[in-house]
């Protein structure tokens, strides 16, 4: 599987990662709706369990993905910071809807 993280992102997710809540965790990314020909994703902090696989990216962040999902395999994780400050997760693989 396959996960890419631009910059900012790299940035938002690190200082994730250094909150007090978030220590033994690791970033997951998930689907939280399936709509035929388009996926809506979201992250949280959380463990890996057998179903998982965790994916290295060139930021130094490991991600946690689902094995098998195909709807993971290719994410894109951006921040921007214009027009607003946003997380945006999209698989071009897919097509790019978020």
């Amino acid at each position: 599987m396959q996960c890419k993280i631009n910059r900012n992102a790299a940035k938002y997710l690190k200082s994730l990662l250094e909150k007090e809540d978030a220590q033994g965790k690791m970033i997951r990314v998930l689907v939280t709706h399936l709509h035929g020909d388009h996926a809506h994703y979201d992250i949280r902090l959380d463990t890996p369990s057998e179903n998982d696989e965790v994916v290295k990216t060139d930021k130094d962040i490991d991600i946690i993905l689902e094995k098998d999902n195909e709807w993971l395999d290719g994410i894109w994780i951006q921040y921007f910071h214009v027009p607003q400050e946003e997380l945006v997760i999209t698989n071009p693989k897919k097509g790019h809807h978020h």
